[in-house]
């Protein structure tokens, strides 16, 4: 399993990522299966949020680590806060569909979170998209109590564009160190806008205001969830139909490296010089082997453009 260093951190850990969202819908047994598969294979990094299984996951995953062999100092737990929405155990708060960044909520949610996953604190908390409404110096006044009482080492953001990271950094005293977005062969915009820098077609679009320019710029980590989606919830690109061309080039490197084409998939992420977390959603151990071992595939230059020709990107 590759490794990094997350820049501004003491902390060297796995670059693929295991996100727990799915593991409520696990039995106790399945639970502890898809953890110890993933430790055995490398990945000591977990990623959840507290709207995931409408906090079950949590509670799943809690247990799990609780009745397994593996050390919690081990592993480096990360999870996420800020979204309220219908019908979704809000800890407390009054239901609704709102982003919140307020003090009491966020601070509410991290002692929640702590609770459900059975551990006395997390590596990392990061807000959980934007707030329009947030309150920088309610936000920073958050952040300093998480981190004197040690219940949180490190902060971040998931899916903040770099004006909102400049300004929330401001506020704040504690370096974000994490930005988690979405990112595929088949959700590419964040590189397809720099590819077509000066043109007008439809990819010289800046949707997001280079966040990946940014973050390298500034030593962020990007971490890329759904990375074998195609738009937000319209499901996987492996073997569908309507990607035909992807899916024989990814079969085609595939079978050159001796790996599945989610191996290649996730290959072609951590190929970027970012150094790019792939977070991983499936719970099925195969599934976990299949994946990982993109770590160890190193695609050419060629190859890696080849595929982003194969999902239906060109270069001007």
């Amino acid at each position: 399993m590759k490794t990094i260093t997350i820049t501004n951190t003491d902390i060297t850990t796995s670059q693929i990522v295991l996100g727990i969202m799915r593991i409520a819908a696990l039995s106790p047994r399945e639970a502890g299966q898809t953890l110890a598969t993933a430790y055995d294979h490398g990945m000591t990094f977990i990623d959840s949020a507290d709207i995931y299984g409408k906090g079950d996951s949590e509670t799943i995953f809690g247990n799990a680590l609780k009745h397994s062999n593996i050390s919690r100092d081990s592993l480096f737990i990360q999870s996420k806060a800020g979204i309220i929405n219908n019908n979704v155990a809000t800890d407390g708060f009054p239901l609704g569909h709102r982003y919140d960044f307020s003090k009491e909520h966020l601070i509410n949610s991290v002692e929640h979170i702590l609770k459900r996953l059975q551990i006395d604190y997390l590596d990392s908390f990061l807000l959980h998209r934007p707030d329009p409404l947030m309150v920088l110096d309610e936000v920073a006044e958050t952040f300093n109590i998480l981190h004197s009482s040690g219940k949180v080492r490190y902060f971040g953001v998931s899916n903040f564009n770099p004006q909102q990271v400049e300004m929330l950094q401001s506020a704040v005293s504690q370096k974000l160190v994490f930005n988690q977005v979405q990112f595929s062969l088949a959700h590419s915009g964040m590189i397809d806008f720099g590819l077509h820098t000066n043109m007008e077609d439809k990819f010289s679009v800046n949707r997001d205001g280079g966040i990946i320019e940014y973050s390298r710029q500034h030593h962020i980590t990007l971490q890329a969830w759904s990375p074998f989606q195609h738009g937000q919830i319209a499901g996987t690109f492996i073997d569908d139909p309507n990607y035909p061309v992807l899916n024989q080039k990814l079969e085609e490197l595939g079978e050159k490296y001796g790996v599945l084409k989610n191996a290649i998939a996730t290959a072609w992420i951590l190929k970027h010089p970012a150094q790019i977390q792939v977070v991983l959603g499936t719970m099925t151990p195969k599934h976990i082997i299949d994946s990982v071992k993109g770590a160890d595939v190193s695609l050419t230059n060629q190859e890696w453009y080849d595929l982003y020709f194969a999902a239906g990107h060109d270069l001007p």
